[in-house]
């Protein structure tokens, strides 16, 4: 299924958490925070202002991102499970060589 947001919407997919912490210890599911990361699938055409002047978006399909812990709407499309926020709930762009990591 293809899905399209409106407006100033993104749908994001959070990014898998590490399992082990720097000193090598496994860290059990329960106990694993919901990431804060994630990558953005598909964004819509941006918010029109007071005038009706459209704004695109800064982010793009590709993207990495930061977000807030309980920012967005959880939806499962196609057996994938993602968020649709609005692109002024994401904190940043991740650049460079730790954004490419993961």
């Amino acid at each position: 299924m293809k899905f399209r947001p409106l407006h100033d919407r993104v749908v994001v997919r959070r990014l898998k958490q590490e399992e082990k912490t720097a000193g090598g210890i496994i860290i059990p599911d329960t106990a694993q925070e919901k990431p804060q990361e994630g990558e953005v699938v598909a964004v819509g055409p941006g918010a029109r202002d007071d005038d009706g002047k459209l704004h695109p978006p800064e982010v793009k399909a590709g993207d990495r991102v930061l977000f807030g812990k309980w920012s967005g709407t959880e939806i499962k499309l196609d057996g994938n499970e993602l968020l649709v926020m609005k692109e002024s709930d994401l904190m940043g762009i991740l650049e460079g060589k730790a954004a490419k990591k993961k």
